[in-house]
């Protein structure tokens, strides 16, 4: 009972490996996991810089209004 996740999700990581890596079926070096996520978490700190900074600024435009 126990055992069957386990080999299921080694058998699905291990097949998405095979995918990635035969000269075959590989995709373009662009469309790589590691490059989707790359581009996923860069994507995901400019979103958040960018609404930090927002923030900041309108606590900055509060403390000038409020003085």
């Amino acid at each position: 009972k126990t055992l069957d996740p386990v080999l299921g999700v080694f058998t699905g990581v291990f097949a998405y490996y095979l995918y990635e890596n035969n000269p075959r079926t590989a995709p373009p070096a662009d469309h790589k996991l590691a490059e989707l996520v790359k581009w996923k978490r860069e994507k995901w700190q400019k979103q958040r810089h960018d609404r930090l900074r927002a923030e900041h600024e309108r606590a900055s435009r509060a403390d000038t209004v409020d003085s």
